[in-house]
């Protein structure tokens, strides 16, 4: 009998600690593309038509622009602007999430309010409503983010009201609401402890959705501006250049993109694993 039981559990732990592993690997290139952006200046994406048109070197490792430009250079600067932009509005949309999920647990009109809230915001797609905003606030940086954290907290706030609903209703909470402890004292110390690893694996899921949903704003046009570095401008861009022959234009930032995004699923995935119980024992 103990040998069988240590052979159900040595599948799991290999699991575990091949999570590890990833999550480890994610975040070293996360931090590696993070730097990359932020030590590159302007003057590496400077013009040089001497060069323009190049395919992809030891030189220039993802080719040049029509203007000569670096585009590896070019796909760095664009991929830290974009997490900039993904952590505004992720941190601005948790908030939200949290704060209307909290106020859901204060009575039924206030409940019954929230949750009419949720369903009309998750009744419009996030694009749609994401595009909406922004063109009406002018686009650019201010506009994008506010629709950005103005559309991706209905999802999450919907599991945070669950789990305060159901942290409400435990029994320790009944116990201290009889001993005379106040509702801000029951939110502060039974209710928050308890959501707090929803509220940090929904920041980590939430943030690739709201690159992706940017990337695609600015595609179109109607998010960041077009003299910046941007993901979205660069694949805007290689556009007029594809039937050219040009394909790394597009296809090193598309799979940067895609990188980033994956790093930020296999964090999150693993901070799932390791703090939500229910989770980790499936």
């Amino acid at each position: 009998m103990p040998v069988l039981q240590k052979e159900e559990k040595q599948p799991f732990f290999h699991q575990r600690r091949r999570m590890l592993f990833t999550a480890i690997i994610s975040i070293i290139l996360l931090v590696i593309i993070i730097l990359t952006g932020l030590l590159l200046d302007k003057e590496s994406i400077a013009t040089n038509l001497i060069e323009r048109n190049a395919s992809p070197s030891w030189s220039h490792l993802f080719g040049t622009d029509w203007l000569g430009r670096d585009m590896f250079a070019r796909t760095m600067m664009g991929l830290s602007l974009s997490i900039g932009v993904g952590l505004a509005g992720a941190i601005g949309s948790v908030i939200i999430a949290l704060v209307l999920g909290m106020i859901a647990s204060t009575g039924k009109m206030a409940d019954r309010i929230i949750s009419w809230l949720i369903d009309l915001f998750l009744s419009v797609p996030h694009l749609v409503t994401l595009i909406l905003i922004s063109f009406t606030l002018g686009g650019g940086f201010k506009g994008l983010v506010v629709g950005l954290v103005l559309t991706h907290w209905p999802s999450l706030a919907r599991v945070i009201r669950a789990e305060v609903m159901q942290v409400r209703s435990a029994e320790f909470v009944q116990v201290s609401r009889q001993m005379g402890k106040s509702s801000r004292w029951v939110l502060m110390h039974h209710i928050f402890p308890h959501i707090s690893p929803q509220v940090i694996i929904g920041f980590m899921l939430l943030f690739p959705h709201v690159i992706l949903h940017e990337t695609a704003v600015t595609f179109l046009g109607l998010g960041l501006s077009p003299h910046e570095p941007a993901i979205g401008i660069i694949l805007s861009e290689s556009m007029k250049y594809l039937s050219s022959g040009m394909w790394w234009l597009a296809v090193f930032p598309g799979l940067a993109l895609l990188l980033v995004v994956r790093i930020f699923d296999h964090i999150g995935e693993f901070l799932r694993t390791i703090l939500d119980p229910a989770s980790a024992h499936d």
